[in-house]
Formats: structure tokens, C-alpha cells, sequence
């Protein structure tokens, strides 16, 4: 994995998403959350992929830098499927958060649709966690030392 590429693009992506949360902070307090959280429960920094049903199409991408002991919106609004996928990487400890279901990713920053022929289309191929989120609007991920993924 090139992390270099990982840190340079993820930087801009961080600091959008830092002042979507700063605007966010600012609606009103009886105003209803609905959004995919997921916090980086450990001391490292982590690479985010993230799997979900965009219409009749299964889209993965990354990176999503999430930072140490922090938690990130990495979709907003009302989720739309019951099912999401996660594929992280701690990028100071090494190792990572990976399941048995295989979608298309790749070392740079990507967004890519279908999940087939990964390999003859140029990307790679990692397992995914399913997160199943029961229907509910609002989910929360917290990926755990270990490989420990919870959610709420």
C-alpha cells in the first residue's frame, strides 16, 4: 500500500469533512441526525473504505482518513440501504478490518462501481465487514483494537 498517496489525498478530504461538521454544529438542536458515523477507536490513524448499494449498483470508496480516538461522517443523511461494508487499515500499526465479502478498491484515492472483474477493470479486491444497520436512519460504526467492529 502506498501510504504516502493515502495521506496527501485523504489530507483534503479531512479537512472537508472538518468543516461540514463545523457547519453542522451550527442547525438547529431539535433538528434530526441521520447520517453513516464511524470512529477510529484506536491510537493509530486509519484508511476507510466503505461499500454501499447506490440504486440497482454496489459502489465502494476510499480513502477516508479517519484520525486517532475520532469519529467521522462519511455518509449524510437518511441511509438509504440496510446494508453498508467497511474495509479500514491502520496505517501506524499496520494490519487491518476486513470480512469474507470481496469488493473492488485500489491504493489511491477511488470511487468505483460494480463489484465484479476487479482485477481486468485495474483495481484491486478486499474483503469487507458487513454492517448491517436494521433499516435504521442513523448508524454508527466504532472500529476497535483487534479487529473489534461494533455499531450502533
Amino acid at each position: 500500500m502506498h501510504r504516502n498517496a493515502h495521506h496527501a489525498v485523504l489530507g483534503r478530504r479531512t479537512v472537508l469533512a472538518a468543516l461540514a461538521c463545523l457547519a453542522l454544529g451550527v442547525l438547529a438542536p431539535s433538528q434530526a441526525r441521520a447520517d453513516l458515523r464511524v470512529c477510529n477507536a484506536t491510537t493509530g490513524r486509519v484508511g476507510l473504505a466503505i461499500g454501499y448499494l447506490d440504486g440497482p449498483v454496489w459502489v465502494t470508496e476510499g480513502w477516508f482518513n479517519l484520525k486517532p480516538n475520532r469519529c467521522e461522517t462519511i455518509i449524510r443523511g437518511r441511509l438509504s440501504s440496510r446494508y453498508f461494508y467497511v474495509h479500514a487499515v491502520d496505517y501506524d500499526r499496520g494490519g487491518d478490518w476486513s470480512g469474507p465479502n470481496v469488493l473492488c478498491t485500489r491504493d489511491i484515492e477511488f470511487s468505483i462501481r460494480g463489484p465484479l472483474d476487479c482485477y481486468a477493470r485495474g483495481f484491486d479486491r478486499s474483503g469487507f465487514i458487513e454492517i448491517d444497520t436494521g433499516q435504521q436512519a442513523d448508524w454508527t460504526v466504532e472500529l476497535g483494537d483487534g479487529g473489534l467492529v461494533t455499531g450502533r
